[in-house]
């Protein structure tokens, strides 16, 4: 029995011309002439262009045979050809069809005509060379992530997904069927346990799904979202920008180090990716409120920034810019009053440029008890809510801060995306749990 070595389509890519090779892979596009048949096949690494020819009558066959998304083997001969993919052909003189497609539903003409469509059938679509390069950049961006938290000193660690009270609104929970409890929902952010881990730990991450109950239907939002989140004692708020800027700048570091094909693939402008360095600009909510209300917006201090104020803004930018100051009742009641102005916050909302907007949320949090009490009770929540919480701050409690970054919304900005359900393989908003 012949023992045949396949290879990955990017390593055959690097061999030299004249090599015998072996390939396996699906069918990506199909040419058929009298004396041969061209048959363009793909495997996760990229796509090689094979050429079957008349001479060999078997396989020539079926080659014709062959439909799109068909299962293959090939081995063959390596060929220079400026005009295939990757500037080779293999020259095939073996075939083996593993299984053949039935017609597959995907067209050119269904990809231009309906987006709703391709949502219908994600768990096809998922195989096309835009989101294989999507999910590739995804990948290296989950990985960057890791890797700076572990060369920060940080420690990986894991937080429920059922939780009994609410971190960003109670409006937005969505609450599950728990054996019957009345008050048990899926988690809003795993900031709450993050925040208990410091204590032990000091500095503490995690890459966890979150949920909120929005009803939003605009291109920035999923009611499923990942979520790397971080919380770091004996930390202030200017220390914990220095910390999220260095991370995004790690991490666009890392995609365009590891994935610049994918990015040429998604006809990815990278020259802003490139400007990406550090210190990030940084505007008081009161110099964006004036630099808004200049742009003809009808906004007053007060008012939260929704998407179309950070387009607006951000569009004014190269690279990621900080808003900070945001006032007490835009933020959640978690966050620290700044001493000076107790009506504003000493809280950061990093804002992705090119319009993308927000892409982390984060802040010093409150450590001292009675403060904390008393705006629990402010903001119109059940303190029992949050005992265990408030206990925090009855057994040594320490200045602190943390953030939230959208993993989606990052991947949204870095690929140049026109929606977030782009940027995720099975998306999940106030329409779509299917598939």
């Amino acid at each position: 029995m012949i023992i045949i070595e396949f290879q990955a389509i990017s390593d055959v890519l690097k061999s030299r011309e004249g090599e015998k090779v072996a390939i396996r892979g699906w069918v990506y596009r199909k040419r058929e002439f009298k004396d041969k048949v061209f048959l363009v096949v793909r495997d996760s690494s990229g796509v090689l262009q094979c050429v079957v020819r008349d001479k060999f009558p078997k396989i020539f066959n079926s080659a014709k045979k062959a439909t799109i998304e068909s299962s293959i083997e090939l081995e063959g001969i390596l060929r220079k050809d400026p005009r295939a993919p990757g500037g080779y052909e293999l020259d095939v003189n073996y075939l083996k069809l593993i299984h053949i497609a039935e017609p597959f539903p995907i067209t050119k003409s269904a990809v231009d005509a309906a987006s709703d469509f391709l949502l219908d059938v994600r768990h096809l679509w998922i195989r096309s060379r835009r989101m294989t390069a999507i999910l590739k950049v995804r990948d290296t961006i989950f990985k960057a992530i890791h890797e700076f938290f572990r060369k920060r000193g940080f420690y990986e660690v894991q937080a429920p997904m059922f939780v009994t009270a609410a971190v960003e609104g109670g409006a937005t929970l969505f609450k599950v069927d728990y054996f019957n409890r009345k008050d048990v929902y899926l988690t809003q952010s795993s900031q709450f346990y993050l925040e208990v881990l410091i204590y032990s730990l000091e500095k503490v991450y995690t890459i966890a799904p979150s949920f909120r109950a929005e009803k939003s239907r605009t291109r920035r939002h999923l009611t499923e979202f990942w979520h790397a989140e971080a919380e770091v004692a004996w930390t202030g708020l200017d220390d914990l920008m220095r910390l999220e800027e260095d991370l995004i700048a790690y991490i666009v570091d890392k995609v365009l180090e590891e994935r610049s094909e994918e990015l040429g693939i998604l006809n990815r402008n990278t020259s802003i990716l490139e400007n990406i360095k550090t210190p990030f600009p940084r505007l008081s909510y009161d110099e964006v409120i004036s630099i808004l209300q200049d742009k003809g917006f009808n906004i007053k201090w007060g008012d939260d920034l929704g998407s179309d104020e950070e387009r607006a803004l951000t569009l004014d930018f190269d690279k990621p810019i900080f808003v900070y100051g945001y006032p007490e009742a835009c933020k959640a009641f978690y966050h620290k009053p700044m001493p000076s102005r107790p009506e504003v916050t000493l809280s950061a909302d990093m804002l992705a440029p090119e319009g993308y907007g927000e892409v982390i949320g984060g802040g010093e949090r409150i450590e001292d008890l009675e403060v904390l009490i008393s705006k629990i009770n402010k903001f119109g929540l059940n303190p029992d809510d949050y005992k265990w919480y408030v206990d925090l701050r009855r057994y040594g409690s320490v200045p602190h801060s943390g953030f939230g970054l959208g993993i989606d919304r990052l991947v949204m900005w870095i690929c140049g995306l026109n929606h977030i359900r782009e940027a995720v393989p099975f998306p999940r908003d106030i329409r779509k749990v299917y598939p």
